[in-house]
């Protein structure tokens, strides 16, 4: 099954990272790529105890606070680490920001589709995105929209800590 969670709203990841905690918990073998982020989220390390393979981009930031020679180096990280990836055998994959890799070229784009696309029948991958890509919309067996109604951001309120990161 394809799993997908996008939208402009809050719990994306954190829907994605619960789904793996229960695959961990029924002894399945979960790997995450985190294609726009550093792996630093407090989730992630509670992950990798439990057994998760994780992976990261090591140099992550704002794409547009990133020079053309850091954005060409993260899309090589992306693109060799999915391709490490997909050598291995696991149960659940985790695409995190996985639109945004895909809209903003930071991942072969025909390498990310043949992840999605031509996967074991049997192994179940989750996919998140702000704004989704049509065929990962079309793909999708799961496709849960997150819809920001007010965030305390837009109060000029900093994220917390261990609740929002």
């Amino acid at each position: 099954m394809l799993h997908l969670y996008w939208g402009d709203g809050k719990g994306k990841t954190t829907a994605a990272m619960g789904l793996a905690l229960r695959a961990l918990g029924h002894g399945r073998r979960v790997v995450i790529l985190q294609f726009l982020k550093d792996g630093s989220s407090g989730e992630i390390e509670m992950l990798r105890r439990c057994g998760a393979v994780v992976y990261a981009c090591p140099n992550a930031k704002f794409t547009w606070l990133m020079t053309d020679a850091e954005r060409a180096e993260a899309r090589r990280t992306n693109t060799r680490t999915l391709q490490t990836i997909l050598q291995g055998s696991f149960d659940l994959l985790v695409l995190d920001e996985a639109g945004s890799a895909w809209e903003l070229d930071m991942v072969d784009k025909a390498l990310l589709q043949k992840a999605v696309l031509a996967r074991p029948a049997a192994q179940e991958c989750v996919l998140t995105a702000h704004a989704a890509p049509r065929w990962m919309l079309e793909a999708a067996d799961y496709v849960t929209e997150m819809k920001c109604c007010r965030h305390p951001y837009q109060k000029g309120i900093a994220a917390r800590k261990g609740i929002e990161y």
